[in-house]
């Protein structure tokens, strides 16, 4: 059966009888399962953005980027 059909016979019911149904409705779709979404893509798409020709900064290089961090936000 179409949606429409489904639609149109749905409106011919009585209000008790369309609420019956769409408490049916709603039961049917709490018993179905959610697909997990697959997240393994989007971690490798997300690791490839991260990938860079440069070194990782030494921990000294680390440590006076967050004071330069810390003294302009101070300033502001």
């Amino acid at each position: 059966m179409l949606l429409q059909n489904l639609k149109e016979e749905a409106v011919k019911l009585s209000p008790s009888d369309r609420l019956a149904l769409v408490s049916g409705i709603i039961e049917s779709l709490q018993n179905t399962p959610s697909p997990k979404p697959d997240r393994s893509g989007a971690i490798q798409r997300m690791r490839g953005l991260l990938k860079t020709d440069q070194p990782a900064p030494t921990d000294q290089e680390v440590a006076a980027m967050r004071e330069e961090h810390r003294v302009e936000k101070d300033l502001q």
